[in-house]
């Protein structure tokens, strides 16, 4: 039982320094490059500005979704 008490304690510790250290370098959560951000069909990625791959599968397999759907007729009938 102390050997499991001492591992816990020293997890705790350790995930609590590194739960520290995000808290105190102060950078914010942020998206991948490419992924999800390839659905806008932008040039660019919307995280890291670099110019996205329009040869990638993903943007294929991201043209049959709905949510991309919907926005495109949004914007047919907005114009």
């Amino acid at each position: 039982m102390a050997t499991f008490l001492l591992t816990f304690g020293v997890l705790l510790v350790i995930m609590l320094g590194m739960a520290l250290g995000v808290i105190m370098a102060g950078k914010t959560i942020k998206g991948s490059c490419g992924g999800l951000n390839a659905i806008s069909d932008a040039d660019q990625c919307l995280v890291c500005s670099k110019e996205i791959d329009p040869n990638s599968p993903l943007r294929e397999r991201l043209s049959q979704c709905p949510r991309k759907k919907k926005m495109m007729e949004q914007a047919q009938a907005e114009s």
